[in-house]
């Protein structure tokens, strides 16, 4: 009687020692990765050039620059809302960075189970 199901020549332990050597060359890559964005700096700007903002690639905030002609004591909420915007695009940055360098290490996959990717 033929036998069903399992693996032909029973790879398995081999295929998974293969996987997992293949799992831990990637997590080895993708810390790279995230190491090269940590290093990394962003900086975008609101008011044409009137308020910039840096932020590290941890997110941290490093700087921000106002241009004298932005600051009008009047319109406080103008400035806190210039401030606000250069800091998102700059976050923003920091995203499409991490994602072109993770999509390019994992070569698109996406919906993995368990959230790996």
């Amino acid at each position: 009687m033929a036998k069903r199901g399992g693996f032909p020549g029973g790879g398995m332990p081999g295929n998974m020692n293969n996987l997992m050597k293949q799992a831990k060359k990637m997590q080895a890559q993708m810390a790279e990765k995230q190491q090269e964005i940590e290093s990394k700096e962003f900086e975008a700007s609101a008011g044409g050039g009137a308020v910039k903002v840096k932020i590290s690639g941890t997110r941290e905030v490093l700087s921000v620059s106002l241009e004298p002609d932005v600051v009008d004591p009047d319109d406080i909420e103008m400035l806190e809302d210039l401030i606000v915007a250069a800091t998102n695009e700059a976050l923003k940055q920091v995203d499409e960075e991490s994602q072109k360098l993770m999509s390019g290490l994992t070569g698109g996959m996406s919906g993995l189970p368990g959230g790996l990717f």
